[in-house]
This record gives structure tokens, sequence and C-alpha cells, in this order.
């Protein structure tokens, strides 16, 4: 009697061990299935945000170039640090300082940017 209870037992365990390990199976599918799905958006993001940026690449060069404008491309970075400096609030004394230009130099680079913020200004004023 004492074999039957323990090869009963036995055989219990035996076949929760099995569903256990297919539950678990079957759980780790749709997990990784979840994970597959997040990637694909993630980098359907990705594309889209590299076409913008590649699009925005192309209008700033068409506008450029009817513009008129030659800029090399540290003259584009140097000016699109001191655009963000000024858009940030630093003073033309501060960002002088940190570029090391002198302020005359500063506020004749950044006169064009300043005449359409304040037109911008008063258009929003009223």
């Amino acid at each position: 009697m004492m074999e039957w209870t323990l090869a009963g037992l036995f055989g219990i365990s035996i076949i929760l061990l099995v569903l256990s390990i297919s539950k678990t199976s079957k759980q780790s599918k749709a997990e990784h299935n979840q994970i597959d799905l997040i990637h694909i958006s993630t980098m359907k993001e990705i594309n889209a945000i590299q076409d913008s940026i590649r699009n925005i690449e192309l209008d700033l060069e068409v506008v450029m170039k009817e513009a008129g404008v030659q800029l090399s491309a540290e003259d584009k970075v140097f000016m699109r640090e001191v655009l963000d400096l000024k858009n940030r609030n630093y003073s033309t004394e501060s960002i002088a300082e940190m570029k090391q230009v002198s302020v005359n130099e500063l506020e004749k680079m950044l006169a064009p940017y300043q005449t359409i913020k304040e037109g911008r200004k008063v258009a929003n004023e009223n």
C-alpha cells in the first residue's frame, strides 16, 4: 500500500512538473512576443525621427542656398551653440566670454536673429 502511495505521489509530481514547464513556456513566449512588438514600434519611431531629421537638414540646405549663406560646418555649429545660449537667456557678454569672441562681433552675428524675435514679441503683445 505504501508503495502505491509513493508511486501515486511521484506520478502526480511529474504531471505537475510538466504542467508548470508548459505554462512557463507559454508565458515566456507571450512576453517575448510583447518585447518583439515593442521593439518593432520603437524601430518604426526611430526611423520616422531619422526621416524627419533628414528632411530638416535638406530644408536647411535649400534655405541656405536660396539665401546665399555660405557657412562651414564649424560655423554652423558655432552659430547653433550661440543661438541656443541666447534662447536660454544668457547675456551677450557671458556668451561672448564663453565663446571667446568680442561682444561687438557677437552682437553683429546675432543682429538678424534678434530683429526676428523682436518682431514676434510685438506681434504677440497685441
